[in-house]
């Protein structure tokens, strides 16, 4: 049986915390658990510890942000020989088969060495809907024929996909041996992202699941994003993808630099 770990980084989650840890023991696969609290204020720590003692809790004495916290759940989790990492938020919790049918997926698939992230379905706080940004994500990988395989419900094992936020993330050992942890440079939103570019330059692939169903209970009104946030954040995993040709990074560098030039001197194309 594969050693199978749950890093959960939390922040005041008792809101969630009874159903997502009663989820795990509930899991037709034994899982483990490591969770790293970032300086909860509302009993999230002596909660866990009191109801599920089973938990591992690391107590960070300040807020590390998400990217950060995970990496010391993740270092855990390796220094105890997990074959699979489980990065799952706070406010999600799985089903009894969730994991399984992952595992299915994994065991059966002919390239083992290409997976660098699978995922389950998303389904929002209510259980009739799917997160809406799934929704999202799903929509914009529109060639995947997904949506349609959905409603014929004609689907496949997976589907690659290019990108999905880490709520529920599955991650086999090779996965971490060869793209590492997150970037400590994101606090919160964004290192998800430049995760998956660094997944992409090493040549493997998200998969999205859709035997395995989980619960995400996130915010589910996209009119709440703050878009301007995330475009910075956008622009600055850009910046940092490794995929990008550094001849190409040269050429941002010029332009850049040919059209401040041109501002201050007054300069202009004619055409």
């Amino acid at each position: 049986m594969p050693k199978i770990y749950f890093i959960i980084v939390t922040y005041n989650a008792m809101k969630w915390a009874e159903k997502c840890f009663t989820s795990l023991r509930q899991s037709s696969v034994p899982v483990h658990c490591i969770v790293v609290d970032n300086g909860s204020t509302d009993g999230t720590q002596k909660f866990i510890t009191s109801n599920f003692p089973e938990v591992e809790l690391i107590q960070s004495e300040k807020n590390l942000g998400f990217g950060k916290a995970n990496n010391i759940g993740i270092e855990k989790a390796y220094q105890k020989g997990a074959d699979f990492f489980y990065l799952m938020n706070q406010d999600a919790w799985i089903f009894n088969d969730s994991v399984e049918k992952l595992l299915n997926v994994y065991n059966l698939h002919p390239d083992k060495q290409e997976i660098g992230i699978l995922s389950p379905m998303h389904i929002d706080g209510t259980g009739k809907k799917l997160d809406i940004f799934l929704d999202k994500y799903i929509a914009h990988n529109f060639e995947t024929r997904l949506i349609s395989d959905l409603y014929f419900q004609t689907l496949l094992p997976f589907y690659e996909i290019s990108f999905i936020n880490a709520a529920h993330w599955f991650l086999p050992k090779e996965t971490i041996d060869v793209v590492g942890g997150f970037n400590p440079y994101f606090f919160h939103y964004g290192e998800d992202l430049e995760y998956v570019n660094r997944i992409l330059f090493h040549k493997k692939k998200t998969l999205l699941v859709p035997e395995s169903k989980v619960v995400h209970d996130g915010k589910q009104s996209l009119s709440k994003v703050d878009y301007t946030k995330y475009e910075d954040l956008r622009i600055e995993t850009n910046i940092m993808n490794p995929s990008i040709s550094d001849s190409l990074k040269a050429e941002k560098k010029a332009l850049k630099q040919s059209m401040l030039k041109n501002m201050f001197t007054g300069k202009k194309n004619n055409y």
